[in-house]
């Protein structure tokens, strides 16, 4: 719940309070497949300074509670769901790994964003390059957890169905 209630905080209050300086370009933690340092430098010439204050300042320390959470819970949430199906033995288990290494990767990714916020003017591609690989990474293993997250509830949705029909 409390992840969940972090995940609308931000969605609903910090992500809109800095993309109105945006000119609605994406901030660097919600483009799930990357972006390239022509893209970071215009993005952050677009928000200026209070733009780049407020992602700095009010998106960034929301998003330093949110990764710790995802991990944690959506790991037990995952574990919980394997044991309902008798699969908590097999290769699957380390599936509950995937939040926590997107939970890292997000906590690396804001690392960059802040490097990269507190370096502008002066970024370098190196530095957008490995901003860059954190999101990718990120976004890749929450898609692959949910993907088997939700497998798993169609799995055991349709065994709860089995054992209801006559």
């Amino acid at each position: 719940m409390l992840t969940n209630l972090v995940y609308i905080l931000m969605l609903t209050l910090t992500i809109p309070n800095v993309m109105r300086f945006s000119n609605q370009m994406n901030l660097l933690d919600m483009m799930p497949t990357g972006y390239d340092a022509n893209y970071v430098n215009i993005l952050l010439y677009t928000l200026g300074e209070e733009g780049r204050n407020a992602y700095l300042f009010n998106q960034i320390p929301v998003d330093m509670i949110y990764p710790f959470l995802f991990g944690i819970s959506y790991c037990l949430v995952f574990v919980y769901f394997l044991k309902k199906l008798n699969r908590d033995k097999g290769l699957l288990f380390y599936g509950c790994l995937l939040p926590l290494i997107a939970g890292i990767a997000d906590y690396f990714e804001n690392i960059g964003i802040i490097y990269l916020l507190n370096s502008y003017p002066n970024i370098t591609n190196f530095s957008v390059s490995i901003t860059n690989f954190f999101t990718v990474l990120k976004s890749g293993t929450t898609t692959v957890f949910f993907v088997l997250l939700i497998i798993m509830l169609l799995i055991l949705g349709v065994k709860r169905l089995k054992l209801k029909s006559p």
